[in-house]
């Protein structure tokens, strides 16, 4: 009797997680094991290839444009994760303070950007930031002495789009960091108040360590989501002027989809792919400890 009952819930388990394991199998795992078996093929984008080992990898780390897009990468997740925790941070604290429709109102007006197509973003800031009728550039005038046509110069160009990035996605992180905020008891700044503590000393003492799980959260977040940046590179610079904005998956589109070479291609998404494990598992465990 004890077997049946053990077996019956051990069939209904399977039966309960068979749908997840099957879309997972199907939609990622399947993919991941096909995209590093093409990498050490020389197979098309569509189609088997013959095996060559090491030969895409060995190809790419003598290509000075993956070096290029690897150091872009980086420097792109430095202009904007923690630029954009930190001011999704700084935004949730004050929206946090307002109260009824004044705070809805705020909120859906930082959310809007988060929910628009990447190629809206763009135009939009596109316009904002043209070279002759922009109304960005009355601030960069001031600043610069002249207009810039920022899409087009090394200098500014991953810093726009950096800019826009952060504009677009921050939404998302102020309205975690709300959530974050509204969990902590509001007895605890009360007490603390009580006590002579300033406002300072309530975030470095109560707000800071109990939101510090929502901010590695949101890092880890961001980190991932900044390494896999394409759409805004492709639509503003298309990896211009003079590379200056080109990134890894900018790299697997060329090979793969332009050059139809799949296999080299592959060995780029498979770089990628270590690099965000690697980095995210290690910040995650540094951010464990911090927490600690």
């Amino acid at each position: 009797m004890v077997n049946t009952e053990k077996r019956r819930k051990t069939l209904t388990a399977i039966v309960m997680i068979a749908p997840f394991l099957i879309a997972y199998a199907t939609v990622f795992a399947y993919p991941v094991y096909k995209m590093f078996a093409l990498s050490f093929t020389d197979a098309p984008l569509v189609g088997e290839g013959q095996w060559v080992g090491f030969d895409n990898y060995i190809r790419l780390f003598h290509q000075k444009l993956f070096y290029t897009s690897v150091w872009n990468t980086g420097y792109f997740v430095v202009l904007t994760v923690i630029p954009n925790t930190l001011i999704g941070l700084g935004l949730a604290l004050m929206v946090v303070r307002l109260k009824g429709w004044m705070q809805s109102l705020i909120l859906v007006l930082f959310f809007i950007p988060y929910i628009l197509p990447v190629s809206v973003v763009t135009q939009i800031w596109k316009w904002v930031l043209d070279q002759q009728f922009g109304i960005a550039q009355f601030i960069i005038e001031a600043f610069t002495g002249g207009r810039v046509s920022v899409f087009r110069d090394p200098i500014w160009a991953m810093p726009m789009v950096a800019l826009v990035t952060v504009w677009w996605t921050n939404g998302f992180n102020l309205l975690l960091f709300i959530a974050g905020l509204r969990n902590i008891p509001h007895d605890y700044y009360e007490a603390a108040m009580l006590d002579g503590a300033t406002r300072w000393q309530c975030f470095k003492r109560i707000t800071w360590p109990l939101i510090w799980p929502v901010t590695a959260l949101v890092l880890t977040l961001q980190l991932i989501l900044q390494l896999k940046i394409f759409d805004q590179v492709y639509l503003l610079t298309e990896g211009g002027p003079f590379n200056s904005t080109y990134v890894l998956l900018q790299l697997v589109y060329r090979e793969a989809f332009r050059s139809n070479h799949g296999g080299l291609g592959s060995a780029v998404a498979v770089i990628l792919f270590v690099i965000i494990v690697v980095v995210s598992v290690l910040q995650y465990q540094l951010l464990r400890v911090r927490e600690r």
